[in-house]
C-alpha cells in the first residue's frame, strides 16, 4: 500500500516542498517524480507478478475512496511516470533562467500527481476529483506566461471547453451509482439497457472534451502558449490522454450504439483535425492539431471493440508526441519562435535534434519497424474487423494517410532553407537527456506491445495482411505527397477552412461559447440590475426611517417630554400647597366644600 501510495504522494510532496522553500524546485520535482517513477515500477512488477496492491481510503458514507492497480491502472501509472521524468528532465534546462520556475516545477508536480490519482482511481468519486484537478492544474500550466498578450484567454478558454463537457462526467457517474448504489469502478460497468446507453453518451461527451474531438477541439492549439514542456506533458501521456483512458476503461459498460457513436466521432475527429494540422503555419500548433487526430484513431479503436488497440496507440503516442513536442522545444529555444518561417534550415543546422525529430515522426506516421507502426497496424486491423468496417475502415485509413502528410510537410519546412549561425541553447544536456529516452522509446516501444497485451490480458485484434498493406500504402504515400507538394495543393479549396479548423459559423466558438457567454453576461446585468434595484428600495426605506426617527425625535419625543415637564411644574406647585398646619388645612376644606355647596345650589335653581 506505501508503494502503492507513494505513485502519487512522490509528486504531490514535492509541490508541497516546493511552495513551502521556494527554492531548489528543480531537483525537488525531478526527486519527486522520480519516486513515483520507481513506485510505479514496482507496482507493475508485481502485478505482472499476479498481485493486486488495493488501498482503500474514507470517503462519503458508504462510499469510500479506492486505488486499485489492475494490470491496465499499472501499466497507464507506469507510463504517465516515464513520460512526467523525461519531460520534467527536460523541463530543467528549457526553464534555465526563467522567472517563476517554482511556480513552473510546482504546478507540473502537481500535475502528475494529480494524473496518477486519475489513472489508478478505483472509484468515480476519486476519479472525478482527480479530474478535477488536472483540468485545474493545466489551467495555470497553459497561463504560466499570463503576463504575456493572449495566455490568460488561452488557459481560460481551455479551461471552458474542457469544463463544459465535464459536465457529462457528473451526469454520466450520477446514472451509475443510482443504478448499482456504488461508486467502484468495475461493479458499475455491470449497468446494461438505457442506464448504460445513458452513461455511454455522457461519458463520451466527457471525453470528447478532454481529448479534443470535434467539436471540442479548437482549444488544443490555443493552449500551445504554454511552455513546450507543458505542451509535451498535457499532450502525450497525461491532459489530453484522459479522455481515451476514460473510455479505454469503461468498455464494459459501453453498448454497440455508444460504440458506433465513439468510433464514428473519432473517425470524424481524425480527419478533420488532421486536415487542420496539415496547414498550420507554426510547429507548435501542427502537433496539437495531430494530437487531436491521434486520439480521434484511438477512440476509433475503442468503437471497433478493441480497445486493446488504443491502448497501444496511447502508450506509442505518448512516446513519439512528447518526442516531437521536446524536439520543438529545442528548435524554439535556437530561433525564439515555432512559425515556421521563422525555422526554415533549424533541422540542417541542428542535425542531431533534427535526427530524433524524424525518428519521432516517422514513427507518427506508421513506417516500420518503429513503434507506431505496430499501433498503427492494430488499429487498422480493429477498424477492419469490426461490424462497422465499412464506416470505419475509411476512417481509419484516412487518418493514417493524413498523418504522413503533415509530418513530411513538417520535415521539409524544417530541413529546407539556409542554415544560420545559432547561438548555443541553455540547458542543451538537460533537454538532450529527456529528448533521447523519449525518442529511444519511439523507436522501439512497439516491440513491447504483444507482452503488453499478454499482461492486460485484452484480445488483440487479429492482424490481417490487406489492412496492414493498406496502412503501409497509405503513410507512404502521404509522406511522398507531403514532401513533393504544399498544403494547398493538398487540400485545394479546404485549405483556407482547414486552417480556420473547420469551424462553420465560428465553430463551438461562434455556436455555443459565444451566445453562452453573451446570456452569461446578460443574467450578469440583469443581476446586477436586480441588485441595484434592491440597493434603491433600501435606500428609500432607510429615507422612511430616517424621516421617521426625525419626527419621532423631534415631534413626539418632544411633545411627551413638555407633557412630563408640565406636570412636574402642576406637581410642585400643587406641593406649595401642603404645608403641613392642620388649622390650615381645615380651612381650606371648608372654604372648598362651601364653594362646591354653593355650586351645586346654584345649578339646582337653574340660575
Amino acid at each position: 500500500m506505501i508503494t502503492l501510495a507513494l505513485i502519487i504522494l512522490g509528486p504531490l510532496l514535492a509541490a508541497t516542498l516546493i511552495l513551502s522553500l521556494m527554492r531548489g524546485a528543480p531537483m525537488l520535482a525531478l526527486t519527486g517524480v522520480g519516486v513515483s517513477l520507481a513506485s510505479a515500477f514496482t507496482v507493475l512488477s508485481r502485478v505482472a507478478g499476479e498481485a493486486r496492491p488495493f488501498a482503500e481510503l474514507p470517503g462519503l458514507p458508504g462510499l469510500p475512496l479506492l486505488l486499485t492497480t489492475e494490470p491496465l491502472t499499472a501499466l497507464l501509472a507506469t507510463a504517465v511516470a516515464v513520460v512526467g521524468f523525461s519531460v520534467m528532465v527536460y523541463a530543467v534546462g528549457y526553464m534555465r533562467g526563467e522567472e517563476g520556475a517554482s511556480r513552473f516545477f510546482a504546478g507540473m508536480s502537481f500535475f502528475v500527481a494529480a494524473m496518477q490519482a486519475l489513472v489508478l482511481a478505483g472509484d468515480w468519486v476519486l476519479l472525478l476529483a482527480a479530474w478535477e484537478l488536472i483540468g485545474f492544474s493545466s489551467y495555470l500550466l497553459i497561463g504560466f506566461w499570463f503576463e504575456r498578450p493572449g495566455v490568460g484567454r488561452s488557459a481560460t478558454r481551455a479551461f471552458l471547453y474542457t469544463r463544459t463537457a465535464d459536465l457529462g462526467l457528473y451526469v454520466a457517474i450520477f446514472v451509475l451509482i443510482a443504478q448499482t448504489g456504488t461508486s467502484e469502478i468495475s461493479r458499475t460497468m455491470e449497468v446494461n439497457g438505457a442506464g448504460a446507453v445513458t452513461a455511454g453518451l455522457f461519458l463520451l461527451l466527457a471525453a470528447a472534451g478532454k481529448s479534443a474531438q470535434v467539436p471540442l477541439h479548437g482549444w488544443l492549439m490555443d493552449a500551445m502558449s504554454g511552455p513546450t514542456p507543458v505542451s509535451a506533458l498535457l499532450h502525450s501521456a497525461a491532459l489530453v490522454a484522459a479522455g481515451a483512458i476514460l473510455l479505454i476503461r469503461a468498455f464494459p459498460l459501453l453498448p454497440p450504439i455508444v460504440l458506433v457513436a465513439v468510433g464514428l466521432l473519432g473517425g470524424l475527429t481524425a480527419l478533420v483535425t488532421g486536415a487542420t494540422a496539415l496547414v498550420q503555419r507554426d510547429l507548435k500548433r501542427l502537433l496539437a492539431a495531430s494530437t487531436s487526430s491521434q486520439y480521434g484513431l484511438m477512440l476509433l479503436a475503442v468503437g471497433a471493440g478493441f480497445p486493446v488497440a488504443a491502448l497501444f496507440h496511447l502508450l506509442a503516442h505518448a512516446a513519439m508526441k512528447s518526442a516531437l513536442f521536446l524536439g520543438a522545444g529545442v528548435f524554439q529555444q535556437a530561433r525564439g519562435s515555432t512559425q515556421f518561417a521563422d525555422l526554415e534550415g533549424v533541422g540542417r543546422a541542428r542535425r542531431l535534434t533534427f535526427f530524433g525529430f524524424v525518428v519521432a515522426g516517422l514513427a507518427l506516421a506508421g513506417i516500420p519497424p518503429l513503434s507506431g507502426f505496430w499501433s498503427k497496424d492494430a488499429i487498422l486491423a480493429a477498424s477492419f474487423s469490426s461490424p462497422y468496417a465499412s464506416l470505419l475502415a475509411p476512417l481509419a485509413l484516412a487518418g493514417t494517410l493524413l498523418t504522413g502528410l503533415y509530418v513530411a510537410r513538417a520535415l521539409r519546412l524544417l530541413w529546407r532553407g539556409e542554415t544560420q549561425s545559432e547561438p548555443a541553447v541553455v540547458g542543451t544536456r538537460w533537454m538532450g537527456a529527456g529528448f533521447a529516452v523519449l525518442v529511444v522509446m519511439a523507436a522501439l516501444l512497439g516491440f513491447a506491445l504483444p507482452p503488453i497485451a499478454e499482461l492486460v490480458g485484452a484480445e488483440a485484434p487479429e492482424e490481417e495482411v490487406i489492412s496492414a498493406a493498406l496502412g503501409l500504402v497509405a503513410a507512404l504515400t502521404g509522406l511522398a505527397l507531403g514532401w513533393t507538394l504544399p498544403a494547398s495543393r493538398l487540400l485545394g479549396p479546404l485549405s483556407r477552412v482547414a486552417g480556420q479548423g473547420f469551424r462553420v459559423g465560428g465553430g463551438f466558438d461562434g455556436l455555443v461559447a459565444q451566445p453562452m457567454l453573451a446570456f452569461a453576461r446578460t443574467l450578469d446585468s440583469l443581476d446586477r440590475g436586480i441588485h441595484a434595484g434592491v440597493l434603491a428600495v433600501g435606500s428609500a426605506a432607510l429615507a422612511v426611517a430616517a424621516a421617521s426617527r426625525a419626527t419621532d425625535d423631534k415631534g413626539i419625543d418632544r411633545l411627551v417630554a413638555a407633557l412630563v415637564r408640565g406636570t412636574q411644574q402642576l406637581g410642585s406647585r400643587a406641593r406649595e400647597l401642603q404645608t403641613g398646619l392642620v388649622h390650615r388645612e381645615l380651612l381650606l376644606a371648608t372654604v372648598g366644600g362651601a364653594l362646591v355647596f354653593a355650586l351645586l345650589i346654584v345649578s339646582s335653581l337653574g340660575l
